[in-house]
């Protein structure tokens, strides 16, 4: 697992039976792309011409990504971008907020932690859909995975949004029992929390707002579990949470109405990649440095993003052959590149 042979690429729907598979064996928590079909296929059809941008931009596009372990042929990870959060609505979400109660008389003061239904991220880019397979934890596939998706957004701007956030699972059981909804959602949709989560994708359906309560919810009067679940991250989501802790996101200020996971939400301008990441000409060179950088294209349809060894060179980037293959470019093309020195903790 320590090659560097990694491609990150727009989806096709030749990636449909890989697609299949990570949404079957990821856990409930992390499962942003449902195990059917037919809804994976529409999925990549509304990639593939998001990619294309054969129509104007209207914030409804999804850009779905895979990755390929080239040494090994195969797909191993999935992401994805949706260019506005709730493009036709709103998308709903909890606020933190901090009350402080005091009494003179007494000499008594509470500090109290409420949550308060908002719309703070509508219009808002957001990171889905990430799954990679276990065995490649340990390598630079996921960052890739991730960070990748980041340059695509650097090189194309007015495809998207200024701020961006990324939802990350709470706790929840392996029947998707979530504390925190039995706690609170469930009083008011009397549904389980996996129809819940099923009927309401997306955030963005008016009944939410209908039905959830708009006064501030005070955290310390909900049941033990859920107090001690609010802002808690499922285990299996703690790799793509913590490189997005790393590019800098604030993980704070927002959790999920649902099961409480945290929030990350972002200036795309202050992560860390993209204030990284150099414009460069790129140059063969097969005795180059083993510094590692993350190189992406500056196509749109042909997206293509790789792990590569390299050397900055002012604004030439030198790398070894075998990475110009990877990027479908040739000697001299234009590129964007990070160091992964640059973008790790």
């Amino acid at each position: 697992m320590k090659h560097l042979d990694y491609l990150l690429r727009p989806a096709t729907l030749d990636d449909l039976d890989a697609m299949e598979k990570f949404s079957r064996a990821a856990t409930f928590g992390i499962r942003t792309l449902k195990p059917d079909r037919a809804r994976l296929a529409a999925r990549v059809e509304r990639s593939i011409k998001a990619f294309a941008g054969s129509e104007a931009p209207n914030g409804d596009e999804i850009y779905h990504f895979v990755l390929e372990d080239l040494q090994a042929g195969r797909v191993v990870g999935t992401s994805g971008i949706v260019a506005r959060a709730a493009s036709n609505g709103r998308f709903y979400c909890y606020r933190n907020e901090f009350l402080a109660h005091a009494s003179e008389e007494l000499g008594i003061t509470n500090r109290e932690h409420t949550l308060r239904l908002c719309e703070d991220l509508s219009g808002h880019t957001l990171l889905s859909s990430f799954y990679i397979e276990p065995e490649y934890g340990d390598t630079l596939a996921p960052q890739l995975l991730s960070r990748g998706r980041l340059l695509f957004i650097r090189n194309y701007p007015h495809l998207f949004a200024e701020r961006i956030g990324a939802e990350n699972p709470g706790l929840c059981d392996e029947e998707g029992n979530s504390p925190v909804w039995d706690a609170l959602g469930h009083r008011f949709f009397k549904m389980p929390f996996p129809e819940a989560e099923h009927r309401t994708g997306g955030r963005s359906k008016s009944f939410i707002a209908e039905l959830m309560p708009r006064m501030p919810v005070y955290v310390s009067l909900l049941t033990k579990d859920a107090q001690w679940a609010m802002g808690q991250l499922h285990p299996d989501a703690e790799l793509p949470f913590g490189i997005l802790v790393a590019e800098g996101f604030d993980v704070d200020s927002y959790v999920d109405i649902f099961d409480g996971g945290p929030i990350a939400e972002a200036r795309v301008a202050m992560l860390r990649s993209v204030v990284s990441a150099h414009n460069v000409r790129l140059r063969a060179e097969a005795d180059v440095s083993a510094e590692a950088c993350l190189v992406a294209n500056m196509e749109r349809e042909g997206f293509r993003a790789t792990i590569a060894h390299g050397e900055f060179l002012d604004d030439i980037l030198q790398i070894r052959p075998p990475a110009f293959e990877r990027l479908a470019l040739a000697e001299g093309a234009l590129a964007c590149a990070v160091r992964v020195d640059d973008v790790f903790p």
